[in-house]
């Protein structure tokens, strides 16, 4: 049972943003520290990707564990309107897949950050800027980065 009032959850809901999350903001700010410059939130490009460096052919997705299902100890599955949120959630991986390839058969390279990479110490966003330097800098077509 849910512990908010309905009225509440959806004020709650309501404020969760799509665009400039922390675990965005902080790999932009790490990224943009090691020298990357790129563009947010392209939308002629499938998915909207969070950030595009056009310069490396690459777009990055952060994407948040519990949003796009993600198995890792983050995602728990909702117990009050479960078909709603499994539906959902289910859509979200669906849209990321299609995105993915799209976005591959096009020539683009994609990257993908889990929410679970960045959290915990400051060390983790440093790693994970590194290990996507290494990726910007090689050939390989695609990079998932997870807790």
């Amino acid at each position: 049972m849910d512990v908010h009032s309905p009225s509440v959850r959806s004020k709650n809901m309501r404020a969760i943003r799509n665009k400039n999350t922390k675990p965005e903001l902080c790999l932009r700010k790490a990224l943009h520290a090691c020298g990357f410059r790129f563009r947010l939130c392209v939308k002629n490009l499938p998915g909207t990707p969070d950030i595009v460096l056009p310069k490396y052919h690459a777009v990055i997705f952060v994407h948040g564990c519990f949003w796009h299902g993600h198995q890792c100890s983050l995602f728990k599955w909702p117990s009050t309107r479960p078909e709603f949120w499994r539906d959902k959630i289910e859509r979200n991986r669906t849209k990321d897949h299609k995105a993915t390839e799209t976005l591959l058969a096009s020539g683009w390279r994609v990257g993908v950050v889990w929410e679970c990479a960045m959290r915990g110490a400051d060390n983790n966003i440093v790693d994970v800027a590194h290990r996507l330097t290494g990726w910007l800098c090689s050939n390989a077509p695609f990079i998932e980065l997870q807790g």
